[in-house]
């Protein structure tokens, strides 16, 4: 497995935001019912619901289950405005696998309304993260196997090879749009495989060769009244 690094992971630290890129596998995005987009769905996460390996997930009190999507994390290592696709990748500062906790009673009840989707993925403890890797580790970003499973069940494995949106393309596209930060955090999709986790029951992921996470999942505890 490769070392992180611990000045990148201080990257992560500084962050303002984590922009998540929604359906960017086809067979993800069949799997949910859902149209293969034609470009980025793009949805916002507060940095407030990293987790770091080892922690435990939070159901929160309304609900039995949460889906786990692993992703590949791409962390950006310098400030990225109006950036030209040819040179995106100079701005990439690390990577790192993540989890995309998933509320879907939530989401689902926010689609049917046309509301937006932050309750079911910005809760705290909402996006569990890895160590960040150096650059010089992942020499092809385009060819890592993601992998995810539940009580030693495999539930997700998938190559990042098959995203719609390869990372330079979104690095532009999304800093055409927004200012991206030292630290900040692309989520860039996540395989088809999801399903729920239960309390109780123990995540593990990983990029194949690389690195792995694990993570429990307990009820969120009620705060104790005054």
């Amino acid at each position: 497995m490769a070392t992180p690094c611990s000045a990148c992971h201080k990257l992560l630290q500084m962050g303002t935001k984590i922009v998540a890129v929604g359906r960017n596998y086809a067979a993800h995005a069949k799997e949910m019912g859902a149209a293969v987009p034609t470009e980025p769905v793009l949805f916002l996460k507060p940095t407030s619901s990293y987790l770091e390996n080892g922690g435990t997930i939070e159901v929160p009190h309304s609900l039995e289950s949460l889906h786990p999507e692993v992703e590949l994390a791409v962390v950006i290592g310098r400030k990225a405005r109006d950036v030209p696709e040819a040179v995106a990748m100079d701005y990439v500062g690390g990577y790192a696998v993540a989890l995309d906790m998933t509320a879907r009673e939530i989401q689902a009840s926010a689609k049917a309304a046309g509301l937006p989707w932050t309750l079911s993925k910005g809760q705290d403890t909402f996006t569990p993260i890895s160590s960040v890797l150096p650059t010089s580790m992942v020499p092809d970003p385009d060819n890592l196997e993601l992998w995810l499973k539940v009580d030693g069940e495999t539930r997700q494995k998938g190559s990042t090879k098959d995203t719609i949106f390869k990372i330079p393309f979104l690095i532009s596209h999304i800093s055409s749009m927004m200012t991206l930060l030292e630290g900040d955090v692309i989520l860039t999709g996540t395989p088809p495989g999801v399903g729920p986790v239960k309390v109780g029951q123990k995540i593990t992921a990983g990029i194949t060769g690389l690195l792995d996470v694990h993570f429990n999942v307990e009820k969120r505890r009620r705060p104790e009244s005054c």
